[in-house]
């Protein structure tokens, strides 16, 4: 990565509010805080992407701020299998979102098809059983979307809309089982605390299907790597569907509805209009076609990388050196990773590092020797028990969702 070069603003830092039971983010004008240049790999239209601070995080890069829109820089990976809480990318869909959080006043409310409503607050819920924990990824559906070609219409991220991290709440399924689900029920919809600005803007909700709402897997969570959730990052509660793209994740939960019909109407465009996906085998479209027939984006394929080179650092060919990486998939469970340095010629199968949970970051490592000097790639590749391979090629559908194509890396050997 290369260095900051432009040094614009001098940046103000604030503090989240702690006042009783109160956290806020501060009323900041966003758009003055502070920006360096900085180089993630990406060609993209809109030029080189400023780092930002916001309130509880450390430099991340600006995507947009209306809402906050912040990817993690890709250096952040090599420093640990768990994302820190303050270097956890953000994302929002609606400008309308919460700046303070009152948890004195906060209650989540569960209604629709059940025996009776519940009005819980944090520490209602928090009593209700005893907490779980469960380390799993939340990677944004559009991660790496700025290297597709075509490119497609969307926030041009690289490989930082992602993370890993240790997350504490309750089965969801403990307080649906509270509210009696009818028998009836199709589907549990879930919404936050961020509103949309205009009445003919859909709210951001999303939906299960009630046998997934109902399984153990999905969890209401308040704890982040043993902290409170981050204000950007769904204070104070947020559901974690482990295994799912982060598009599921809903922050600052505040409603759950059980419907006994299919989810439609305005409001579900989140579900039946965006994050859709070509519904054929390769989940795809050739560039400028469009699918008969498109379904939800779902679950996460597997995907690797390597952390601890970039592109076009300057390896030696006098020593062997130790490749470090991850990988991770929907839960299924990683089988092997192996890297090229030969740009794809031979394949070498790495050793795979202690499992934090099949929802987590994986890491491998597996030394190697550079024969020749010169230019050179180094490639990564993972397969996971489901038979899933990562593909040489990236397929491609209109909104750059779910890329996860073999990385390669270019260095320069001497």
């Amino acid at each position: 990565m290369a260095d900051n070069k432009t040094h614009l603003v001098q940046q103000s830092r604030r503090q989240f509010l702690r006042k009783a039971s109160m956290l806020a983010l501060g009323a900041s004008p966003l758009l003055s805080l502070a920006a360096t240049d900085n180089n993630e790999g990406v060609s993209l239209a809109g030029g080189m992407r400023p780092l930002v601070k916001y309130p509880g995080k450390r430099d991340l890069i600006l995507v947009h701020s209306r809402p906050p829109h912040l990817e993690t820089p890709f250096s952040v990976f090599n420093e640990s299998l768990i994302t820190p809480n303050d270097a956890f990318y953000v994302r929002y869909h609606l400008a309308n979102f919460p700046t303070e959080i009152d948890l004195k006043k906060y209650k989540l409310n569960i209604n629709g098809a059940v025996n009776k409503t519940l009005q819980l607050s944090l520490q209602e819920l928090k009593s209700m059983a005893e907490p779980v924990d469960v380390v799993a990824v939340n990677q944004c559906s559009g991660n790496s979307r700025g290297y597709s070609s075509p490119r497609v219409f969307g926030a041009q991220l690289s490989n930082g809309a992602m993370g890993n991290a240790r997350w504490t709440g309750i089965p969801l399924r403990t307080v649906l089982e509270k509210a009696g689900v009818s028998p009836e029920a199709m589907y549990v919809t879930f919404n936050g605390l961020d509103k949309p600005v205009l009445p003919t803007t859909p709210d951001f909700i999303k939906a299960l299907n009630i046998e997934h709402a109902l399984s153990p897997e999905p969890l209401l969570a308040w704890g982040m790597n043993g902290e409170d959730l981050p204000f950007l990052n769904g204070y104070p509660l947020k559901l974690i569907v482990p295994g799912y793209f982060g598009t599921y994740w809903v922050k600052h939960l505040s409603e759950i509805t059980v419907l006994d019909t299919e989810f439609t109407g305005q409001d579900s465009y989140f579900m039946n209009t965006a994050y859709q996906l070509p519904d054929n085998d390769c989940l795809c479209v050739t560039p400028g076609s469009t699918a008969e027939k498109n379904r939800p984006i779902s679950t996460l394929p597997v995907r690797s990388f390597i952390t601890n080179i970039s592109a076009d650092d300057t390896l030696s060919s006098a020593k062997p050196i130790e490749l470090e990486g991850i990988a991770f998939d929907d839960g299924s469970g990683i089988k092997n990773v192996d890297i090229s340095i030969d740009g794809g010629l031979t394949w070498l199968t790495s050793t795979l590092g202690e499992s934090l949970g099949r929802f987590s970051f994986l890491p491998w490592k597996l030394t190697v020797s550079f024969a020749q000097k010169g230019k050179a790639t180094v490639m990564v590749r993972a397969s996971n028990n489901n038979g899933e391979v990562q593909p040489l090629r990236a397929s491609w559908n209109h909104g750059g969702y779910r890329r996860h194509a073999i990385e390669s890396v270019a260095i320069n050997v001497i």
